[in-house]
């Protein structure tokens, strides 16, 4: 049985003007052409979308998933992986929403208290399930300021990679708050906190004022970074961009 682009559109919820696309880039060819020029798929390529999908949702760019699929060589076995994949990302979803309920709940009782957090006993039960972005994974448009990174953090030990996971991590979640205070990006505490991010990163390597506005644009347009910062608050991510554009246009230019 084959299904014309419109109705397998309909019911993978991608357009069809995305599954063109797939299938200019050699992602996803159809099965057919028709006469009438439409794109026809069959059951193999509904199964090779569904993994395409699942790549996506994973965080994989297109040329990545090229790659995985390209290298695959049967199908049930990639699913099985794809699916343990899938699991471990809902046991991390999982830890990290435990971790939200808990700060919330401890935030709500301490304010109310007037006492620290539990948890400030314990810093490191705040991070359960966070995995901040990588920069040397995510800055494949500026090979060179990756390449440098790459190099500087490779020669860490795992507990100063550890560390600088955690204080990354821990500037995601101050920039939360200040935007879920209303601060303006552009405003006196969130400018101190790109400058505070912005130091950290030029101790690996000096970044220009164009490198760090791409970095900004990375935050939003990298789907690996963007899942990030949205994990730990909705807007989180243009929040950051429109952050570090200000900063590079106030002390940068």
């Amino acid at each position: 049985m084959a299904w014309p682009i419109a109705e397998v559109a309909r019911m993978s919820g991608v357009t069809a003007r995305t599954l063109r696309h797939y299938d200019e880039i050699g992602l996803l060819p159809p099965a057919r052409i028709g006469s009438n020029g439409h794109r026809y798929y069959e059951e193999r390529e509904l199964l090779r979308l569904q993994q395409i999908l699942v790549l996506r949702a994973l965080g994989l760019g297109l040329s990545e998933i090229g790659r995985v699929l390209a290298a695959q060589v049967d199908e049930l076995e990639a699913l099985r992986g794809h699916h343990r994949r899938l699991l471990a990302e809902r046991d991390r979803l999982d830890a990290l929403a435990g971790t939200v309920s808990r700060t919330i709940t401890e935030l709500e009782q301490s304010r109310k208290d007037g006492r620290p957090m539990t948890s400030i006993n314990r810093p490191e039960n705040l991070f359960e399930g966070v995995e901040p972005a990588q920069y040397g994974e995510s800055l494949r448009a500026f090979p060179e300021l990756a390449g440098d990174i790459e190099r500087r953090t490779s020669a860490m030990s795992e507990a100063e990679s550890e560390a600088g996971h955690r204080k990354r991590t821990a500037q995601m979640i101050r920039l939360a708050e200040l935007l879920a205070a209303g601060t303006p990006a552009d405003a006196v505490p969130a400018q101190a906190e790109i400058d505070a991010q912005y130091r950290a990163l030029a101790e690996l390597r000096a970044v220009s004022a164009q490198e760090y506005r791409a970095i900004g644009r990375a935050c939003v347009d990298n789907e690996q970074w963007r899942a990030a910062y949205e994990t730990i608050a909705p807007g989180l991510a243009e929040y950051q961009r429109d952050a570090i554009e200000a900063y590079a246009a106030s002390r940068m230019s």
